[in-house]
């Protein structure tokens, strides 16, 4: 009786602890069933391209940021519509469509500052609430601290939910319109550029040039006489300048209206291409206004050479082929001759020079068009070492003046003269 006793209360204790479990997990909160590994923003990643805004919000309820999308793509609305840039638009909406829940955090209001995800209408509110536009059903959400201690992802909280969470990207957002701008402005190879001239606010000009597109450094013009260049290089930043040319900082140009007495800079390509540059300072930062226009001549010379030369490569190889041919002919009997080989593949240039022409033509007065519209209506901060590069002159590019040394005689101590006998 004892052992069966014993069995029975060891069952019974088996069966209290599953009631247990059991209850436990009955009083869960439904949650972390129902909503953990399920997206953060439910429904966006099937509607992303129907996003038509983004605004952030700040401490104090302050709008921070207005991104939206018009008929030409996205711009910032605080920076008179200035075009932003797309590639950080899309990293931002894809890491928010493939956000996921991770874990279930406090849903207390007095620890929500210990996240970041407190309510944004407090003036000391750390986190930002990301206002998405377009989508069918209105999506809010905080986002606060990166939670770089503790393994990665971000806390966050859905605008009017009590409960945060943690999900597993970095959702961490630029606050400043800067950071969403567009910062591309040309990008024109040193090889294509013909000519740099850069006239100071004073008048006094520098020029720099190449004679051919191959050539491998920029030649100073008009030299003074007796000086020479600091070093066979040293024009080449001069003529790099709009490569990859990027602004720090943009904004309208009646904002940042152009100084009494700039300096300018123009810019033209072997293919015709012209880009002027209005150039100051002011309060410390670098300002420039660009233009762009095609000189029509330039460019029709250029292409008359490039077809050429397309024409020259093409009767090259013709020749090639044939001599080729012919020796095989030679080595080959009659009855046991292959087919002779295609001929090359006419170039345009060569098959319709006038239609190659035009599309050249075409492709050049689309760049400009494009550089306008990058241009028209901003005043760009430039980083300082371009600003620099674009307003050289002509003793940036010399060798110092030597000092001339005293002549070796002028050096030598006088001797002394003799001392004069004592009167008597």
């Amino acid at each position: 009786m004892k052992t069966k006793t014993l069995y029975i209360l060891a069952a019974v204790a088996v069966l209290a602890l599953v009631v247990a479990v059991i209850m436990n997990r009955s009083s869960a909160p439904q949650s972390d069933v129902t909503e953990q590994a399920k997206p953060l923003l439910p429904g966006l990643k099937e509607h992303v391209n129907d996003v038509s805004g983004i605004t952030l919000i700040g401490a104090g309820n302050k709008t921070l940021l207005t991104l939206r999308r018009d008929k030409d793509g996205w711009v910032i609305a605080e920076k008179s519509n200035y075009p932003v840039d797309m590639t950080k638009v899309r990293e931002f909406l894809l890491k928010l469509s493939q956000a996921k829940l991770l874990e279930q955090k406090t849903s207390n209001p007095k620890r929500y500052a210990e996240l970041g995800v407190d309510e944004v209408k407090d003036n000391d509110a750390k986190g930002v609430l990301v206002d998405i536009a377009g989508l069918p059903q209105p999506s809010k959400l905080i986002i606060g601290n990166y939670n770089g201690g503790g393994g990665g992802g971000t806390f966050v909280r859905r605008d009017g939910d009590a409960q945060s969470w943690l999900a597993n990207e970095n959702l961490t957002v630029a606050k400043n319109a800067s950071d969403w701008e567009k910062r591309d402005l040309a990008d024109i190879a040193a090889s294509r550029l013909r000519s740099a001239s850069l006239t100071s606010a004073d008048g006094k000009t520098l020029n720099v040039y190449k004679d051919q597109p191959s050539d491998a450094n920029f030649k100073i013009a008009d030299l003074p006489k007796g000086r020479e260049a600091s070093s066979e290089f040293a024009a080449n930043n001069l003529g790099s300048v709009l490569a990859n040319l990027r602004a720090d900082d943009v904004a309208a140009a009646k904002d940042v209206p152009l100084a009494d007495k700039p300096n300018k800079a123009q810019y033209a390509t072997f293919d015709g291409v012209h880009v002027d540059a209005t150039l100051w300072q002011k309060d410390n930062k670098d300002y420039a206004q660009f233009t762009a226009s095609l000189d029509t001549d330039a460019a029709n010379a250029d292409i008359a050479r490039a077809q050429a030369k397309a024409k020259a490569d093409y009767d090259a190889a013709i020749a090639a082929a044939k001599k080729t041919d012919d020796a095989k002919s030679a080595e080959t009997k009659p009855e046991t001759a292959e087919a002779k080989p295609a001929e090359p593949p006419k170039p345009l240039a060569v098959s319709d020079p006038a239609k190659d022409r035009q599309e050249r033509l075409d492709a050049l007065n689309g760049e400009v068009a494009a550089l306008n519209k990058t241009f028209a209506g901003w005043t760009f901060t430039l980083p300082t070492f371009k600003y620099a590069d674009m307003t050289k002159s002509m003793d940036d590019m010399l060798k110092p003046l030597e000092t001339k040394k005293p002549d070796a005689k002028d050096t030598k101590t006088a001797p002394k003269a003799s001392p004069k006998p004592a009167s008597k």
